[in-house]
């Protein structure tokens, strides 16, 4: 019998839920089958913990006396600039920034060793920042300078707003065609297909576990970096129209999801400013997102296994940069956590850019909060557009500029 949220949530009241891991649902499926296994399980905790660069925080710093018109001036936290286009002391630090003299470290060129994904796990691992402002002054916002060392705990709104997370599967990432290694967002790549890196939580990543988006919408309450947050909105990118397995798994990228959430109640084990060699700089995240057990069909999405998720092999080396949509075939991530793939007759060294540990540790955590009552499901109050949708991503369509 199928059932709703609302019921879920009383069992969870009660103490009576049964909550298991996505790792735990795919024996006990084997075991009992996808019909009792539905009956049984109320609910399933997923994880993920990876580079998200489409993250950042606002912030609301709080008036100064006498007062400073942060909104059109220049800010920057630790050196890193901040986007102040909004009222007198809002301001959003993106993870990527980087600071504005010269990113690359003096000593070692490249490695990109600071960036607001630092400021941020700084923050949340309650450490002082300087803050430095410069304003063009107004009748009512008259001070033209400010430089001052802020906490988190004095700030008025700190929120982790992320408008691309989580992203359903992605590419495996080679050196097919270069002479020497290159630096991308997926590490680096070793030439002659030294290499291949990937980044995804297989069979425990949320959008894997629920590949039509049938209850993760807009409203549902996660696990966000150590605290309680929420879906606001798909993803920028999101794709839900790509090729798909027979239980409808995606072969390529495809849906993405939009997160929020309170970063005074984050840690910094589960929000992590990341450096990458000679690319830049990013904000590795811990995402978790419950699955509520609603029928059968549901339960069956849930049991997918490593080897039933298929990951593209794509070139950065001339494919990727050029634009040009090509794989080298297709991977599935038991083969890519053995450590060795074949590809074009070569055996290549496999690497995660993702903790499959960690996401393990988030689902579990997850699976704890709601079996102590410190966290209940929420319904959607609206869908994520799925493949009915007919989204798209679509790349720019670049046209000349009148003279």
């Amino acid at each position: 019998m199928p059932k709703t949220i609302k019921e879920i949530n009383e069992k969870i009241k009660q103490g009576a839920a049964v909550i298991v891991t996505a790792e735990e649902i795919i024996d006990i499926v084997d075991k009992v089958g996808a019909r009792e296994a539905a009956r049984k399980v109320d609910i399933v905790t997923t994880g993920t913990f990876g580079p998200m660069c489409s993250s950042g925080a606002y912030f609301n710093l709080g008036h100064t006396k006498p007062k400073i018109k942060v909104g059109g001036g220049t800010v920057t936290l630790n050196d890193v600039p901040a986007y102040a286009g909004f009222a007198a002391c809002d301001i959003y630090l993106g993870a990527t920034a980087m600071p504005l003299d010269d990113p690359r470290n003096k000593i070692f060129p490249g490695e990109f060793r600071y960036g607001g994904a630092h400021v941020i796990e700084q923050l949340v691992g309650g450490n002082d920042v300087r803050l430095e402002v410069s304003a063009y002054g107004t009748d009512c916002y008259p001070r033209k300078a400010l430089k001052t060392l802020i906490n988190l705990k004095d700030i008025n709104e700190a929120v982790l707003l992320n408008p691309r997370n989580c992203y359903q599967n992605y590419n495996v990432a080679v050196n097919l065609y270069g002479e020497r290694a290159i630096y991308t967002y997926m590490g680096i790549l070793k030439p002659d297909l030294g290499n291949a890196n990937y980044c995804s939580a297989g069979q425990l990543s949320p959008l894997l576990n629920d590949p039509y988006y049938k209850t993760i919408g807009i409203g549902s309450r996660i696990f966000l970096g150590g605290g309680i947050g929420y879906v606001y909105w798909n993803g920028t990118q999101h794709n839900p129209h790509v090729a798909r397995t027979e239980n409808g798994i995606p072969e390529a990228p495809a849906g993405t999801l939009a997160v929020t959430g309170d970063l005074k109640q984050m840690t910094p084990e589960f929000l992590v400013g990341t450096s990458y060699v000679g690319y830049g700089v990013t904000l590795t995240v811990g995402i978790g997102v419950p699955i509520p057990i609603l029928n059968e069909e549901i339960v069956r999405y849930t049991a997918v296994r490593d080897e039933e998720i298929y990951a593209p092999i794509v070139d950065y080396s001339k494919d990727y940069p050029g634009g040009i949509a090509k794989n080298y075939g297709k991977v599935d991530y038991k083969t890519l956590r053995s450590g060795v793939i074949e590809i074009k007759g070569k055996k290549v060294p496999t690497a995660s850019l993702s903790s499959y540990h960690k996401a393990a540790k988030i689902a579990e955590t997850l699976k704890s909060w709601i079996h102590e009552r410190k966290f209940y499901l929420t319904e959607p109050v609206a869908p994520i557009p799925g493949v009915e949708s007919g989204v798209k991503f679509k790349p720019l369509t670049e046209r000349p500029m009148p003279e």
